[in-house]
């Protein structure tokens, strides 16, 4: 971590037995001129390197045998993600395929590979989803529009690197969004049925994080020390999810990305609020710490009044940074409301919810943020 990281790449790749090096990664990093410099370093330490640049937003079944197609061709031995969440999911599932056989589709679940993946090097570019650093990947099915989840340890990388110089290009609307993914993601590993004492410190860690540096961070995207506050962030954020795991804002944000092909973590950041105030009641004095390590004064208050001022920042940050209010914003309709909410029931993420969930009260939640 820290800036220069990024040139550490072909060193680590080398030290991992890397011949024929595949960056999988998207067309965004490509035209900024990341993709070159990252093969530049590879190059330097002998080592032969490919591009696929084929990844969308959100990844797809079709993106993942189109670059292992790319990699069979060229018999590469090393694969390297470059770029968000996106790229980092794509490889993922592409070295599953490239290991375990098969097709993507037969994976989806927990702890489903037949063998690890090949040596493995992840560059990250944005600071949200930390699937730089989880066993975690999500891939849209593009016969169902539904997005499949991968969970393995195996599918964690040999070497993450985060360098906030390659964090510097992000857009606002994207920094807005990737930030808050990872408050999301803090916060559900926080009240997460599956949480502990390790998980909550790194949680609490990145709410604080968040609460301080996203705005500057949104303000003005050249700030080094803000990017660079936000790396630790969503990489805490991502260590506490990677063990205590998610709830129902994901399972509910998962549906409503793969149906319209929405932008993940706003999604995420729309949803969260509205989970927040449905979950408060089994985790009110967690909330409390929530909205203490969000800046808010809780003195003198009860555990309930102390839990609903998280709410109320929450929403103050999400506003503050140009989060749209609600999912009808961005063309999800009622209509879509019964098929998603299906969904989002049977989704692994909604195991570990702090409080109980049913098809009506997801019903509910949707149509209150359209």
């Amino acid at each position: 971590m820290g800036v220069g990281a990024r040139k550490e790449v072909g060193k680590h790749a080398k030290s991992l037995g890397g011949r024929k090096v595949l960056i999988v990664t998207d067309q965004g990093m490509v035209n900024a001129g990341f993709a070159e410099q990252v093969k530049s370093y590879i190059l330097d330490e002998g080592l032969e390197v490919f591009i696929f640049s084929g990844v969308c937003p959100n990844p797809t079944d079709v993106n993942v045998r189109d670059a292992l197609m790319v990699w069979q061709e060229n018999k590469c031995d090393l694969l390297v993600t470059l770029g968000g969440g996106s790229s980092h999911d794509c490889g993922k599932a592409m070295g599953i395929m490239a290991t375990s056989g098969g097709d993507i589709r037969d994976y989806a679940g927990v702890n489903t590979l037949k063998s690890s993946l090949p040596p493995y090097i992840s560059i990250n570019t944005t600071a949200g989803t930390a699937s730089e650093i989880t066993r975690f990947a999500v891939v849209t099915n593009t016969d169902t529009d539904v997005k499949m989840i991968f969970g393995d340890g195996r599918l964690t990388a040999d070497v993450a690197i985060n360098d906030p110089v390659f964090h510097m290009g992000m857009p606002r609307s994207l920094t807005a969004a990737t930030g808050m993914d990872a408050l999301t993601h803090a916060i559900e590993a926080y009240v997460s049925k599956q949480a502990t004492p390790v998980t909550d410190v790194c949680a609490l860690g990145a709410i604080e994080l968040v609460a301080k540096w996203l705005r500057p961070t949104v303000a003005d995207g050249t700030n080094l020390e803000a990017r660079s506050q936000m790396v630790y962030a969503e990489y805490l954020a991502g260590m506490a999810f990677n063990n205590a795991v998610l709830g129902i804002v994901h399972s509910m944000a998962h549906q409503a990305g793969s149906l319209r092909d929405l932008p993940h973590g706003v999604c995420n950041a729309i949803i969260l609020p509205v989970v927040c105030e449905y979950n408060l009641l089994a985790a009110p004095e967690k909330f409390a710490k929530i909205a203490e390590s969000m800046g808010e004064n809780i003195d003198g208050l009860s555990i309930l009044d102390a839990a609903d001022k998280a709410i109320g920042a929450i929403r103050r940050l999400a506003k503050d940074i140009g989060i749209p209010a609600g999912l009808g914003e961005l063309g999800i309709l009622e209509e879509d409301v019964p098929q998603m909410a299906d969904n989002a029931l049977k989704d692994v993420c909604t195991l570990f919810n702090p409080r109980s969930v049913t098809y009506d009260d997801i019903v509910r939640l949707y149509k209150s943020i359209i």
